[in-house]
């Protein structure tokens, strides 16, 4: 059983065509349906049968899906880690729910990574339904964000972080200060991060859902925190963190709107796979994420950017 073997029929269950498969891989489909016939005669298993409505797959065919996927994200990772041995350094990879990676993954990053020199921290911000996959692949090492609803058993979570999420205005906006009724919530434009549009998953995707603000009126901004400065400028509503605005809500730049709805709880939660090996750095960040030191430098917000991290942090947006 060889890698390319094995990256050859996770195309083709991915795909769902043997000719889908040859095209991702750049090979012709003789070549893959070769690689095919090659597990089948060594596992002695058919794998898969094509019917009128695609390929169907026997019971060792989707075990064999499932560990291929397992086995070459371990390659990778191999691979990675000997390549970072081979220069001093060690590599932890992160994925995180666009929310956490702006405001709390800051403090949180630099005051971990801090502690080791040779130490560097990728961020990959993604989708929470993608945690799962992403850590089923080794493609991450451990997920930061709300825990998905449809989380895969061989995945692990510990909730560590409390939040809420708040509806403000600027304190010119004629709604500030005021009471407000859902009826009317809906009438205004909504200011929104990347985090509106996430997934069902999300809190705020919630909030906004609960209210049944219609899409015509959210306006998506590619930050929190250009989101929150067009709301400054009393342009409309938004939905922030409450642990991330209180210094603008206490100097007046940012006021909470009350009613009914109009706040909600969230948690955030670290995930990584169960019962399998992680790298030293991972297992060390799921004891650190719970300590009061963690929980004081994520509530700092977003006041840290990328460029005064040590070591350094290298951030991949996902969509």
């Amino acid at each position: 059983m060889t890698p390319a073997q094995l990256r050859a029929f996770s195309a083709v269950v991915r795909l769902g065509s043997v000719k889908g498969a040859a095209a991702e891989l750049g090979v012709t489909e003789a070549a893959v349906s070769l690689h095919v016939g090659q597990l089948r005669k060594e596992l002695e298993d058919q794998l898969f049968t094509r019917t009128a409505s695609g390929l169907a797959f026997t019971p060792g065919g989707l075990r064999l899906a499932s560990r291929a996927t397992e086995m070459l994200g371990l390659q990778d990772r191999t691979v990675l880690e000997v390549s970072q041995a081979g220069r001093g350094r060690r590599l932890l990879r992160l994925a995180a729910s666009s929310l956490f990676a702006e405001h709390a993954a800051p403090g949180l990053i630099e005051l971990f990574a801090g502690r080791a020199d040779d130490l560097d921290v990728e961020l990959n911000v993604c989708l929470p339904r993608e945690f799962g996959p992403l850590l089923a692949s080794r493609t991450v090492d451990v997920a930061i964000g709300p825990r998905p609803r449809d989380l895969p058993e061989s995945v692990e979570h510990k909730a560590f972080l409390n939040y809420q999420v708040v509806v403000v205005a600027g304190a010119e906006h004629p709604l500030a200060g005021t009471s407000v009724g859902s009826a009317l919530l809906r009438q205004q434009t909504w200011l929104l991060g990347p985090s509106a549009v996430a997934s069902d998953d999300g809190v705020v995707p919630q909030v906004l859902g609960q209210l049944d603000i219609p899409e015509d009126n959210q306006r998506i901004f590619q930050s929190e925190a250009a989101a929150l400065e067009e709301t400054k400028r009393h342009k409309g509503l938004a939905l922030a963190l409450a642990f991330a605005i209180g210094e603008d809500v206490a100097n007046g730049r940012l006021v909470r709107i009350t009613g009914q709805g109009v706040k909600a709880a969230g948690v955030w939660s670290a995930m990584s796979l169960s019962g399998q090996s992680l790298p030293p750095a991972a297992e060390e960040l799921l004891r650190f994420i719970t300590t009061p030191r963690a929980t004081q430098a994520m509530l700092k917000g977003s006041g840290v950017t990328i460029g005064h991290f040590r070591p350094s942090v290298h951030v991949t947006l996902w969509k």
